[in-house]
């Protein structure tokens, strides 16, 4: 039973962080672009010209609601980090990768508690452990995966944290290779969120029966 809890925390987590998203972004007066916003500017709190990185108006009227996601997922994350437990191997790596993937979920938590235009300092603190902290994890997933966990989700791990570091590399040097500021933030942002709910969706749906020794069933 703990086990799916972590699971369905997992989906939980990503499934209304998504719909949230969709609801806040679709009460702009000015459209919201995946391309030239970042994720960070459903949550500011107040309307204003932002000059940096690139230039954009932001106004958010749903951004309490967007924050509340935020600490929602991140809080998820940790809850599933903690209790999915037998999709992962014993050893280093997978305790480290583990506790990264939760470092990710109070990343979050700290992005939603800090808008960028009322405490930047901690909303960046925030942004570097979802997508430092966090990439970093999901990497180490790869090596520290059970060995009865789903096979998709063993070999597609690593590359998922591959793509994602190297994004956040793109994103930091501003290279945004024709998808622009937003877009390349969601290519290091979100391969993590995709792989949580793939993970959850996969470790519930093997999660028959009584758990096996070491196993993710």
């Amino acid at each position: 039973m703990k086990v799916r809890i972590g699971y369905s925390a997992w989906i939980a987590g990503v499934a209304q962080f998504f719909v949230i998203h969709a609801i806040v972004e679709s009460a702009w007066g000015r459209p919201y672009s995946w391309s030239r916003n970042n994720i960070s500017d459903l949550g500011n709190a107040h309307c204003a010209m932002q000059r940096e990185p690139d230039p954009r108006y932001i106004c958010s009227p749903e951004h309490n609601l967007m924050n509340v996601s935020f600490i929602t997922l991140g809080t998820l994350l940790i809850v599933g980090a903690a209790l999915t437990g037998p999709m992962w191997r014993r050893g280093v790596t997978a305790t480290v990768a583990r506790f990264l993937l939760a470092g990710a979920g109070l990343g979050f938590v700290l992005a939603g508690l800090a808008p960028a235009d009322v405490n930047e300092d901690q909303h960046v603190l925030g942004a570097l452990l979802i997508m430092g902290t966090g990439n970093i994890g999901l990497l180490l997933a790869g090596v520290g995966l059970s060995n009865d966990a789903p096979g998709p989700l063993r070999w597609a791990t690593s590359l998922l944290g591959i793509m994602a570091i190297t994004a956040l590399g793109l994103f930091l040097s501003h290279h945004y290779l024709g998808l622009g500021m937003g877009g390349m933030e969601r290519v290091a942002a979100f391969p993590l969120l995709t792989w949580v709910l793939a993970g959850g969706a996969l470790g519930l749906f093997h999660a028959r029966g009584s758990l096996g020794r070491g196993g993710c069933r």
